[in-house]
């Protein structure tokens, strides 16, 4: 069992409640972003309906585990936001590289860049949109991202490269829109819901795995609907939640769930993951390696912080939301608005070394973590929040007496 979760101390302890059938209906992976929560998921439910004569084997060929590895059970359904462009481009890259050089790796990094794509387009499952206006567009693109998967997808022979780089591209295009038009940054209700009604509908075999991602997301009623269900979890349905904040989930959410903590790993440990995943060396953490692939680079967005703090805290013009949004690509994904937001915080460090100076960068934080939860949470367009923010940093440093302005 969980072969493919690397330096978690967790997998263990879920491998032993599950052979001792001692898992809950309801449990949290509690950990910091990029520490395996979402794998260790996803193999937890593969794991949960496993046929075969060795319960949980990786290398099981069960129709149910094959089913799982290929992330095309109908035994799972995964809500919750998640940024998916970063790991599907890194994916990519891998899978391409393999397959220019046809290396030993080629069936890996094809295994690894197919389930990049399906972690995502498992969000739009029909299952989840069932009642919402936009679900036939959503069906409509998922089904044309199937269609090229196929293409490409064991046990079919990879195109050559020309046509294998027309494939991978279109590919790369859809996924983008799907994320951008239609992903969302807390659990939509209508998703509670409409699991509630298919967890309650007995599975022909195998366990129903529900995973629900950033709990801590969860809007008020949102999560008072997930606490109905929680509160007797229908048989042979197991709910995994996973979040990177644990202190931000509902107490009562918290009491009904059994919590395992995912560690940070050592740098060590690190390299090591990303060698044997994307089959490239790279000696910092796994989200500063994603981060390359970002539409804008992190030395660009920590400029657009900088000039945002300028022109807002210096008493001449404002900044230009419009063009700020437009040079960040949008704040796609929202990976660039929270490292936008933390270089804005950054530059309120200058004004430490007064009391007043201090008391007015608590204030200034206080709007720039509640800009990234207006968007990330409340579905507020960036544009408007960055607005509010604009307008928030500019008041305090008038309340301070122009405070900001001196330390620039």
């Amino acid at each position: 069992m969980y072969d493919n979760v690397l330096f978690q101390n967790a997998s263990r302890l879920l491998e032993d409640d599950i052979k001792n059938s001692r898992l809950p209906g309801a449990i949290l992976f509690s950990g910091n972003p990029a520490t395996g929560k979402l794998t260790t998921a996803l193999e937890t439910a593969r794991v949960l309906s496993c046929s075969g004569k060795v319960k949980g084997a990786w290398t099981c060929s069960c129709p149910s585990c094959l089913q799982h590895k290929a992330l095309v059970s109908q035994n799972i359904i995964v809500t919750g936001p998640r940024d998916c462009s970063l790991e599907i481009a890194a994916s990519l890259k891998a899978f391409l590289n393999s397959a220019y050089n046809n290396d030993s790796h080629l069936s890996a990094t094809r295994y690894l860049f197919v389930r990049s794509i399906r972690k995502l387009t498992m969000r739009f499952n029909g299952i989840l949109w069932q009642g919402n206006e936009k679900q036939a567009k959503i069906a409509a693109m998922v089904k044309d991202i199937e269609e090229l998967l196929e293409e490409i997808d064991a046990p079919r022979q990879i195109p050559e490269n020309e046509e294998l780089e027309k494939i991978t591209a279109k590919l790369l295009e859809l996924t983008t829109k799907l994320e951008e038009d239609f992903s969302f940054d807390s659990v939509p209700i209508l998703h509670i819901r409409n699991i509630s009604s298919w967890a309650h509908v007995g599975a022909a075999d195998g366990t129903k795995v529900i995973i629900i991602e950033h709990a801590e997301r969860m809007l008020e009623g949102v999560r008072n609907a997930l606490l109905k269900i929680l509160e007797e979890p229908p048989k042979n349905t197991v709910f995994i939640l996973t979040t990177t904040r644990r202190s931000a989930v509902m107490p009562t959410i918290l009491s009904r769930v059994r919590t395992y903590t995912f560690n940070e790993r050592t740098s060590g440990e690190t390299s090591s993951l990303i060698e044997r995943v994307y089959h490239e060396s790279f000696d910092r953490t796994i989200e500063e390696y994603l981060e390359k692939f970002l539409p804008v680079s992190t030395e660009e967005i920590e400029r657009l912080a900088k000039n945002f703090f300028i022109e807002t805290t210096a008493g001449g013009r404002l900044p230009d939301i419009n063009a700020l949004v437009k040079d960040a690509k949008k704040f796609e994904p929202r990976l660039v608005l929270k490292i936008f937001l933390q270089k804005l915080s950054d530059s309120l460090k200058r004004t430490w070394t007064s009391q007043c100076g201090s008391e007015a960068s608590f204030e200034c934080n206080k709007y720039i973590n509640g800009c990234y939860s207006d968007v990330t949470i409340k579905n507020q367009n960036v544009t408007s929040a960055l607005e509010n923010l604009m307008r928030n940093i500019a008041f305090v440093n008038k309340m301070y007496g122009g405070v900001f302005k001196e330390s620039i």
